[in-house]
């Protein structure tokens, strides 16, 4: 199967969809522009290693095609592809942004919580185009596979299917000290991936360091993020989800009043049952703003 010809597929879903688009009041414009894609095998060595620096219950592309449902007769990791996609947030949404304190742009709220349904769409389109050429997939939010689990101990919060480890796997990028995705088209991304047995060409990953874009680890300079922070959630240590997740509800309490029924529901599966957001979630995202890794990869400059 040929890797461009996939590529201007999902391009054009973006490029056609009404779901791509804010409503008027916040400009008519679109909320995602060009998508990046990369290719990871199923029988990549990292997609086990992960059990191992998340948690025994992560699971491989194999193991996730299994408990969706899919037929697993003569399928062996070496035919399962994860397509790992990102989303780039548009530039009028991040230069909106840049000047946010307490609560995020209400552009970007509207932008990020109008986006789960869009993501979901390209994902679906995506299935389907598979299908039609004679190929099984399927994605985390199909079936009741895909689960968030959140405990009193390490890892604290995870899921046993990550779109960031999915996407470093396929060579989009690397992790942060705020441990969003740094591509080559920046951190303030949204992530979606699809399992296939299409035979895809695999997109090799540039860096064996999981951190190799980011400044604070590559170089020992930066730390805007931790500046960026209104939660105090972000430290030399690492990222507090804790932290994180209560200022993001704080937000979300907020902006549910402010943005009212403009807002779209959310389903998420946690500890093994689907619960209704009871605020729609409409992000925070401050680390990923007018910070050096916003919209590209700061590493380039570095080495010019």
């Amino acid at each position: 199967m040929d890797n461009e010809r996939l590529y201007k597929f999902v391009e054009d879903i973006l490029k056609n969809t009404e779901l791509n688009r804010l409503p008027e009041k916040y400009g008519g414009g679109i909320i995602f522009s060009k998508p990046l894609i990369g290719i990871a095998k199923g029988d990549d060595p990292i997609f086990k290693e992960y059990k191992e620096i998340i948690k025994e219950t992560y699971l491989t592309p194999l193991e996730f095609w299994e408990k969706n449902g899919l037929e697993i007769n003569n399928i062996k990791e070496s035919d399962i592809r994860a397509v790992s996609i990102v989303f780039p947030y548009d530039d009028v949404i991040r230069e909106k942004s840049k000047k946010a304190t307490k609560f995020p742009a209400k552009i970007y709220c509207v932008a990020r919580n109008f986006a789960n349904a869009l993501i979901f769409d390209v994902l679906d389109k995506l299935i389907a185009y598979f299908n039609e050429k004679g190929f099984l997939a399927t994605a985390s939010h199909k079936g009741e596979t895909y689960n968030i689990s959140v405990e009193r101990k390490f890892p604290y919060i995870y899921s046993n299917w990550s779109e960031r480890h999915t996407a470093f796997a396929a060579g989009l990028g690397t992790f942060s000290l705020h441990e969003a995705l740094i591509t080559e088209v920046g951190c303030n991304v949204r992530l979606g991936s699809v399992i296939t047995n299409a035979p895809l060409t695999v997109t090799p990953r540039k860096y064996d360091d999981p951190y190799a874009n980011c400044l604070f680890y590559a170089k020992g300079i930066c730390k805007k993020c931790m500046e960026r922070c209104p939660a105090d959630a972000i430290s030399e240590e690492g990222h507090d989800k804790f932290k994180c997740a209560k200022y993001e509800q704080f937000v979300a309490e907020e902006m549910n009043k402010q943005l009212g029924d403009i807002l779209k529901p959310h389903w998420r599966r946690i500890n093994g049952y689907y619960k209704k957001q009871v605020r729609d979630p409409v992000g925070c995202a401050f680390c990923q703003f007018n910070v050096p890794c916003m919209n590209r990869n700061p590493m380039n400059s570095m080495q010019d």
